[in-house]
């Protein structure tokens, strides 16, 4: 990892439209003779010679926390507007984008010695990393996963995203996968890294209570695929909105679709199809994972796999924690159960009618709610799209700072009258997983969608420990 630049050295690496001024007190040392370590955004992990970045949010000012990260030892702060503290302080126009070019200068540029591929899209970005480090590591790298799996943020914020990048390369990592949410390109999270290639997914509804529309929301996906972030790309030509990135492709594209898999045969726990004269298989059912394997598969021959060697460690990878994961049981008279992340509209669609495509026969129940203090107009949509199962329950899923109610409330105007009588409605998740669970049937399959993998919930009182696949485990009467 890098030791660290001096103060001018940071300052110079700041974009011109971005840098005022480097300001320093009549009591403290010379910006000449300040030397830089580390860069951090959060006052409580600031450690001895670290810059403080006083970042503008929503809800918080870092500049009422500089003082504190003074006191723990930061050795200059990037401001907006200068503080009456004895210390540098470098002055921006805006302290998150220049906190990205110092993080990276400070961490020695460490993206540049590694092979870098960043995904991007509504869903499937957690099983494309995932899935796409194995293949990678089965070929010889040594991968590091950034993703939903590995922290608090999909993409952490560019202080941390680059101390990251520089563990990896001390630790010997020659390649990172890493998901890019629109939160990242909006923020300036991955400012300053360039990726060797670029995967889109697709583009749903999402994340409008940032992007306002749309359209927003797709500008900000259509950065990553710029010639300011990436050497080249791959794009999923099946979505109407990777089509728009292919027609104003500024990089060398190439799509993927589905018409490139032919015999497939799907499962709920597995799935398989040809694919350029190979047999591919994976142990993950849904038909949404064949599209995933083929971006995973088209990604692994971009950057050097042969064909052959991506078919085969595609078929030995672990299945992804919460993404069409099954949690199954002995008894014959039980249904089963699949644990899904799907917490979008198109997601769940997509999800239930996977479950069809695996199990024609079955009849499905899905369970699923929307989380409190985020998009509210998606949540309309979001119980128009659990209808499309046999039966719908309605229940909570982080609600945060919200009544339970009040979003199952919205999620229910999205129907009619008579449709609304179909549906459970029950606030504690733990009673609608198990009351779906034991009124089902063998045979059929019980849909727990919105969470996934993650093993909280949070309410008005904080979080605490929840994971569907627990609850779903001791419904069935699984230990394990």
């Amino acid at each position: 990892m890098a030791t660290g630049l001096g103060l001018d050295a940071v300052a110079g690496r700041i974009p011109s439209r971005l840098l005022l001024a480097v300001e320093t007190s009549g009591l403290a040392l010379d910006a000449a003779e300040v030397v830089v370590s580390d860069v951090h955004h959060d006052s409580r992990e600031v450690t001895s010679g670290s810059l403080f970045a006083c970042l503008v949010g929503a809800r918080h000012d870092g500049h009422d926390h500089a003082a504190e990260a003074v006191d723990r030892g930061a050795v200059a702060l990037l401001v907006e507007r200068p503080l009456e503290l004895e210390v540098p302080q470098i002055v921006v126009t805006d302290t998150r984008e220049a906190m990205a070019h110092i993080a990276v200068a400070v961490h020695g540029d460490p993206a540049t010695k590694l092979l870098m591929v960043g995904i991007t899209g509504t869903n499937g970005k957690t099983t494309v990393a995932q899935l796409l480090g194995q293949v990678l590591s089965a070929a010889g790298h040594d991968v590091e996963v950034f993703g939903t799996l590995s922290g608090p943020r999909t993409t952490p914020e560019a202080s941390d995203l680059q101390r990251g990048l520089a563990r990896s390369v001390v630790d010997g990592r020659t390649a990172v996968v890493m998901e890019v949410s629109s939160h990242a390109l909006v923020l300036d999270r991955v400012t300053g890294v360039r990726f060797d290639l670029a995967v889109f997914t697709n583009l749903g509804r999402d994340h409008l209570d940032l992007h306002d529309t749309t359209e927003e929301y797709f500008r900000a996906k259509a950065r990553l695929f710029s010639t300011d972030f990436c050497e080249r790309a791959l794009v999923n030509a099946d979505d109407i909105h990777g089509r728009l990135l292919i027609d104003g492709a500024e990089v060398p594209t190439q799509a993927y679709a589905l018409a490139e898999a032919t015999e497939v045969e799907l499962g709920v726990t597995s799935l398989s199809f040809s694919w350029r004269g190979h047999q591919v298989s994976l142990p993950m059912g849904g038909a949404v994972n064949v599209h995933n394997a083929l971006a995973v598969l088209d990604s692994a021959v971009l950057l050097g796999v042969d064909e052959s060697s991506a078919v085969a460690a595609l078929g030995r990878c672990a299945p992804v924690p919460g993404r069409f994961e099954p949690v199954t049981s002995s008894d014959p008279t039980a249904p089963l159960v699949v644990v899904d992340y799907a917490h979008t509209p198109e997601a769940l669609e997509r999800l239930i009618q996977g479950a069809r495509e695996a199990a024609p026969t079955a009849r499905c129940t899905v369970v699923i709610g929307c989380g409190g203090e985020r998009d509210r107009e998606k949540r309309p949509e979001m119980g128009r799209a659990a209808l499309a199962a046999d039966r719908a329950v309605l229940t909570s899923d982080n609600p945060r700072g919200e009544r339970p109610e009040k979003i199952l409330s919205d999620m229910l105007s999205g129907m009619s009258e008579a449709e609304r009588g179909t549906v459970l409605v029950e606030v504690d998740r733990e009673a609608a997983i198990r009351r779906a669970i034991v009124e089902a049937g063998a045979g059929e399959i019980v849909l727990i969608a919105g969470k996934g993998h993650e093993t909280t919930q949070e309410g008005a009182d904080g979080l605490r420990h929840f994971d569907d696949r627990e609850i779903a485990r001791a419904a069935l009467g699984v230990d394990r």
